[in-house]
């Protein structure tokens, strides 16, 4: 099983959800907060790999929503820089096992480098359950759409420590 070092924002009900399928395959979760992770270009970079400009991007974020942020239209160096100016512009969640850095939640890809199945049979049904679900967004509830914005942390803003329970959205 893998250590797996995952960067979230602090009571995100999709990162929530994450954090619960990687248990369930027996991996531990280390998490930290990306909003007051002290991130470097260098850095941040590492875990967009290949990926085109626009797939760096929380589509949620509020300045991206309401066009005021284009990511089509950002070259590298900009995007990095609004990102480490404002972190809820980072693609959800950043995550790390040994050497490999990822964005997002691809179950394919995660199935494929860690894997995913639930460890005990007691976990199947469940793992089940969430892989049927939209574990790239942002979920706050059926159906429920954010015009507004969220500017809150949440959470344990201890850096470095790992964070032992599970909270829900606050919002």
């Amino acid at each position: 099983m893998a250590r797996v070092i995952f960067y979230e924002k602090p009571g995100c009900k999709g990162g929530t959800r994450q954090k619960v399928l990687l248990t369930a395959a027996g991996h531990e979760v280390i998490t930290y907060n990306l909003l007051t992770e002290p991130w470097t270009v260098e850095r941040l970079r590492s875990f967009f790999g290949d990926r085109p400009v626009t797939d760096w991007f929380n589509r949620s974020a509020p300045q991206i929503k309401s066009g005021e942020i284009v990511p089509e239209q950002l070259d590298e160096q900009t995007a990095l820089l609004l990102m480490l100016r404002e972190p809820l512009l980072i693609r959800r969640p950043l995550l790390q096992v040994g050497d490999r850095r990822e964005v997002g939640f691809d179950v394919e890809t995660l199935e494929t480098w860690i894997g995913l199945k639930p460890v005990d049979e007691s976990f199947r049904a469940m793992s089940e359950n969430l892989m049927s679900q939209d574990l790239q967004g942002c979920a706050h509830g059926n159906g429920h759409s954010h015009d507004h914005h969220h500017d809150h942390q949440g959470g344990c803003n201890h850096h470095g420590q790992q964070e032992h329970h599970r909270q829900g959205c606050n919002h």
